[in-house]
């Protein structure tokens, strides 16, 4: 019969294996009811999440007195001119355009220049540069309600109010603080054996962040760009209040915003569905094919 050893106060004492089988058994049964809740968790939040978003999607393709009257059942046809109305009718293709235009010049210019700085704030020892940082880290613990007022003076004079461009440039300045927290930790995980090599090598620093160290943060900056571009996506505060002007120049969330007041009690509730639909189903897509890559970005720092 065989015994286990125990450290008690720097002596060693025998643990008979039936105890230590009892602590294994309590040890187990303590993870199985862990794991249980866990998944009895994500489950319910699954639901959650995910029927809503089902429901909206087969609505879009009922009518509206079946919406209204058979809320929870399935399609018994398919209408697709709900599609089709929202798309043409309700203007939500020109909304979907404008904001496909905004979101991705803004995500590009946001991950452009936050990757640059990230990259200098993380490699390079100069003065100010803790201060430099913590202006940014600062930036995201700012409401942006707080400056609503001023912006939207600040970019009435600039001439960018109630125009494309003017919102890219704010949601550039808007994403910024938390592009360059993320990735300036991202960078430091970074081997730097590689970019002393290039250096010597006669590369300069531009062509080394460009064409070493930016491939090397592929993952980090797909996960931080999958967050700007859903941030982005579903902003509506910003654009409420900088882009009143030409309903042609709106973006989703302020379409599908006058598209509910406009239904009241008798409109098109159809076609309302199939512009959530419109408005859903990209960003859905944009993470499913990424999925991965974002999992690798978020535990990349961690496993480095």
């Amino acid at each position: 019969m065989t015994t286990e050893t125990m450290q008690v106060d720097g002596e060693q004492s025998a643990v008979p294996p039936t105890a230590s089988a009892a602590r294994w058994k309590w040890r187990s049964s303590e993870g199985g009811v862990l794991n249980a809740f866990s998944h009895v968790f994500l489950l319910v939040w699954a639901l959650m999440v995910g029927v809503p978003l089902l429901w909206a999607l087969w609505s879009s393709f009922k009518t509206s007195g079946d919406i209204l009257t058979h809320p929870w059942s399935l399609p018994t046809e398919l209408h697709f001119d709900n599609w089709s109305r929202a798309w043409s009718k309700a203007n939500i293709g020109q909304y979907f355009l404008n904001t496909a235009f905004v979101v991705g010049l803004s995500t590009f210019g946001t991950m452009l220049l936050g990757s640059m700085a990230a990259y200098v704030l993380a490699r390079f020892e100069f003065p100010g540069n803790r201060f430099i940082y913590f202006l940014f880290v600062g930036g995201m613990a700012f409401p942006v309600v707080m400056v609503l007022v001023p912006l939207f003076f600040v970019s009435k004079n600039l001439g960018i109010l109630n125009t494309l461009p003017g919102l890219v440039l704010i949601y550039i300045a808007y994403s910024l603080p938390f592009t360059v927290f993320f990735m300036t930790a991202f960078f430091r995980t970074l081997p730097t054996t590689v970019a002393e090599a290039a250096l010597i090598d006669g590369a300069s620093h531009t062509r080394t962040f460009f064409q070493i160290m930016l491939p090397m943060a592929k993952p980090g900056i797909i996960s931080i760009g999958i967050f700007n571009v859903l941030g982005q996506w579903n902003q509506y505060l910003l654009p409420l209040v900088l882009n009143q002007g030409d309903t042609n120049h709106w973006v989703l969330t302020q379409g599908l915003a006058d598209l509910a007041v406009q239904q009241g009690y008798q409109g098109d509730w159809g076609a309302l569905f199939a512009g959530l639909s419109i408005a859903m189903l990209p960003v859905l897509a944009v993470y499913i094919v990424f999925q991965k890559q974002v999992q690798a970005g978020l535990t990349a720092g961690a496993l480095k």
